[in-house]
């Protein structure tokens, strides 16, 4: 699928995904600080992932973690400082929820520490049952396996 407003371009196309610029990215970012290139890697040849592209520039990321039928966990979002403010990462979150593979879904999940804003006007609220999830969470874990 592909998408187009304005100068931008949003594809979930993976051979286009820049590795590098979503690598060094994401490896600064509170919730994957000093990722490996190997696990990036890896996290996009298994997920359904979406590239936000100036030209042929890749400006910003995400991925859907999913099953296609029942779950999709919304991942490692993001648009480079430079062309935040826009609305671009708005409409790259709204591109992900249209795409036709990830209709019906009974739950959508995600975390973020500082973005709920941008979540709610698309959809997303406070889990209505925290009680029931339950998580293995080490976010020391790419520090520790250098």
């Amino acid at each position: 699928m592909e998408w187009e407003r304005d100068e931008f371009r949003i594809t979930d196309r993976r051979d286009e995904q820049d590795i590098d610029t979503i690598h060094r990215f994401l490896s600064s970012t509170y919730w994957a600080k000093q990722i490996p290139r190997d696990v990036v890697q890896r996290a996009v040849e298994h997920s359904l992932c979406f590239g936000l592209y100036r030209g042929r520039t890749q400006i910003g990321f995400a991925r859907a973690i999913t099953d296609f039928a029942t779950f999709a966990y919304l991942s490692d979002v993001f648009v480079l400082p430079e062309y935040q403010g826009q609305g671009l990462g708005s409409w790259l979150v709204s591109c992900i929820l249209a795409h036709p593979e990830l209709q019906n879904l009974r739950r959508w999940t995600l975390a973020t520490q500082d973005a709920h804003g941008l979540y709610e006007k698309h959809g997303f609220t406070p889990l209505k049952n925290p009680g029931w999830f339950l998580e293995i969470n080490d976010p020391e874990i790419y520090q520790r396996h250098e």
